[in-house]
């Protein structure tokens, strides 16, 4: 082997080994990415069961930061949810309300973590959580929440029995 092959070969070793590390970061941060994925969201396919009377129960684990986070549909598009009993209806975004093209019914004034804010009626054709769906759930649209997190509020949560142990909270139709 003369040394302008030694060179090349040297070359061709050094680029296969930063390939490697390259592909191996990505591989790292992929998976990572879904570990932690999951922390922020251990529902994203809400487990589904039927009781012994036949009733429909969804089985939501809480997420590291203490929340009730699932994955779920409003009038059949994909949302997450976080589930907030101190929220009076199920609220969503401007944006959402845009991309789903809900009516914006009477203009309110709701009282916010943030204080009070502008926001409008609306009603959901449809809302479910794993096997449960309900039908003509009252919402609020306001301008204040950004992204595709909806606050599952009590017009969806009055209507099912909500009975939590330790981590795990077990929502069922009534």
């Amino acid at each position: 082997m003369n040394r302008e092959q030694s060179v090349d070969a040297r070359g061709v070793g050094r680029w296969m080994m930063i390939i490697s590390w390259v592909l191996l970061l990505a591989l790292l941060s992929y998976l990572f990415n879904g570990v932690l994925e999951h922390q922020n969201n251990p529902n994203s396919s809400p487990e589904t069961s039927t009781n012994a009377s036949g009733t429909a129960e969804v089985i939501l684990v809480r997420n590291r930061a203490g929340h009730y986070v699932a994955n779920g549909r409003i009038n059949g598009h994909e949302v997450l949810f976080l589930l907030d009993t101190g929220a009076t209806d199920v609220a969503l975004s401007l944006e959402l309300a845009e991309k789903l093209e809900l009516p914006r019914g009477a203009q309110m004034i709701s009282q916010t973590a943030n204080g009070a804010v502008i926001s409008w009626q609306t009603r959901l054709s449809e809302v479910s959580l794993g096997d449960i769906a309900l039908s003509n759930v009252s919402a609020s649209v306001l301008p204040s929440i950004s992204g595709n997190e909806v606050l599952l509020g009590m017009s969806f949560l009055k209507r099912l029995e909500l009975i939590q142990r330790g981590d795990q909270l077990t929502l069922r139709k009534l």
